[in-house]
């Protein structure tokens, strides 16, 4: 390819990679649900129950009746923040926020249905999880738009430049 058809036609240099994108995918997956389990360990601490994938996996266990429910609530939530900063760093394209967060909340959907072996049916995970996907999404796309709208600094030109 000519260096003149790489530099036209829009801002950047893109090309559909398939590989770059599945590696993306796979990192903030494995990111984010190392990070949820983190933070769902630190809040079974806290809260003095049991350490289980169900607190991960199991939609019935996202409720507001008591202080173990509660507090995986915050662990979701935090982790959509977490999440967002894990998309500025692996993805960093304002652009690709909203895919990437609808693909892992997407992809948590289906392990979801596998592990329980039924379709997710209570409205507090639903509520849950649209809400980290939005959260996710909005952070992630406020922190890349701060990076792509950053100066682009021009001292490297010098002083002859032919317009």
């Amino acid at each position: 390819m000519s260096k003149i058809k790489k530099l036209t036609g829009s801002f950047r240099y893109t090309q559909w990679d398939p590989c770059l994108i599945i590696s993306q995918i796979l990192a903030t997956q494995f990111m984010l649900y190392v990070s949820l389990s983190l933070l769902v360990a630190i809040m079974q601490d806290l809260t003095g129950s049991t350490r289980t994938l169900d607190h991960i996996f199991e939609y019935h266990e996202i409720h507001v009746k008591d202080n173990e429910g509660r507090s995986m609530i915050l662990a979701f939530v935090l982790n959509a923040i977490a999440g967002a900063y894990l998309l500025w760093l692996l993805v960093g394209r304002t652009k690709l926020c909203l895919d990437f967060s609808c693909t892992y909340y997407g992809i948590h959907l289906i392990v979801c249905w596998f592990y329980n072996g039924l379709f997710p049916t209570t409205f507090s995970w639903w509520a849950l999880n649209i809400s980290c996907a939005a959260i996710m999404c909005v952070a992630g796309e406020f922190l890349c738009l701060r990076t792509e709208l950053q100066a682009i600094p021009l001292s490297n030109i010098g002083a002859k430049v032919d317009l």
